[in-house]
């Protein structure tokens, strides 16, 4: 298992106002563990850990991780 210092990274950068990054939790209850909103061009670098197992990312932003980058969409 990897320590916290090797746990995997990704960024998170807004392709528009309002995005928001959810960390859930992991364990026997997924619960939300922490929020942040981000504006357009804001970045966020987030790290996975023994507490954050998922991350939700809603609204139109560019996401790099190590296995490659993706783009996710605004609601229509």
């Amino acid at each position: 298992m990897k320590t916290e210092a090797q746990a995997d990274y990704i960024v998170v950068k807004a392709l528009q106002d309002g995005v928001s990054v959810i960390g859930l939790s992991r364990g026997t209850d997924t619960k939300l563990n922490h929020t942040e909103m981000l504006d357009d061009g804001e970045v966020l670098v987030a790290q996975f850990t023994e507490h954050t197992s998922m991350i939700k990312i809603r609204g139109e932003a560019q996401i790099l991780t190590g296995i490659g980058s993706l783009r996710s969409e605004a609601k229509k």
